[in-house]
């Protein structure tokens, strides 16, 4: 498969899921979403919210919550070496602003992937409704038109592998 053929059905996939956002109800949540993941906030609020609820674990839900930071940080510094541009306004009009122009990797994704592996490594019981939001977020980027499917992924990838790296740390059995 061609160069242009990856990008010609990367443009299709996103025209289709941003289609999605025609309807309200799909735009409001998208929106919703976005504004929740902006700089990672609703993932850091909750293993902020977990290291307060569950004293036993604190330490590991800090620390969850510091690789989720970690892989937002990666991400944005990807964003400043690649400069990939967002997908034209003219083409997908976005539903929401950005705080920034680049658009490789996900942020977005990155955070989210990270909480999903992080927060069911302190929870699996909650792996479900972990995965479903992060799965959500990652997907709100795409139907609000401000990221292109490879953007998402790339970022999903980042954030899991970051998360995955700092599992011994995570549960307190890294060596030093």
């Amino acid at each position: 498969m061609r160069y242009r053929d990856c990008a010609g059905a990367e443009r299709r996939l996103l025209a289709a899921l941003r289609g999605c956002g025609r309807r309200p109800e799909v735009a409001a949540a998208a929106r919703l979403l976005s504004a929740g993941g902006e700089h990672a906030a609703l993932w850091l609020a909750a293993g902020l919210a977990g290291a307060a609820a569950d004293r036993e674990r604190r330490g590991p839900w800090l620390r969850a919550t510091a690789l989720i930071g970690a892989a937002h940080l990666a991400s944005m510094g990807v964003k400043r070496v690649v400069r990939r541009p967002r997908p034209g306004p003219e083409e997908f009009a976005p539903l929401v602003r950005t705080a920034g122009r680049h658009s490789f990797p996900s942020s977005h994704a990155a955070s989210a992937a990270a909480a999903a592996v992080a927060f069911t490594a302190l929870r699996p019981a909650g792996r479900r409704p972990t995965v479903a939001a992060a799965a959500a977020m990652c997907l709100s980027r795409l139907v609000a038109g401000v990221h292109y499917p490879t953007d998402v992924a790339a970022g999903a990838l980042l954030g899991a592998t970051t998360a995955a790296l700092g599992r011994d740390w995570l549960r307190g059995t890294a060596r030093v």
